[in-house]
């Protein structure tokens, strides 16, 4: 995949900060860091045993912050 630019257009009348307050929002929404560190090192396949492992614990916290959804 070749490199790509990224960035949000600019509103009237805001401030500079607050347009890369903006950026840095979706940035982390996105979750392009994510990929982009995933791709700078070469790291081994997990095994089934590990990804079931994983699927697991994924699971776990997602019902944990589902259950704590209405209540924190």
């Amino acid at each position: 995949m070749p490199a790509v630019n990224f960035f949000v257009d600019p509103i009237p009348k805001e401030s500079s900060e607050k347009r890369v307050s903006r950026f840095k929002q979706w940035y982390n929404r996105s979750r392009v860091g994510n990929i982009v560190k995933s791709r700078r090192y070469r790291k081994k396949k997990l095994s089934k045993r590990q990804e079931r492992e994983a699927a697991v614990m994924r699971d776990y916290y997602r019902a944990k912050r589902e259950r704590n959804r209405f209540y924190s």
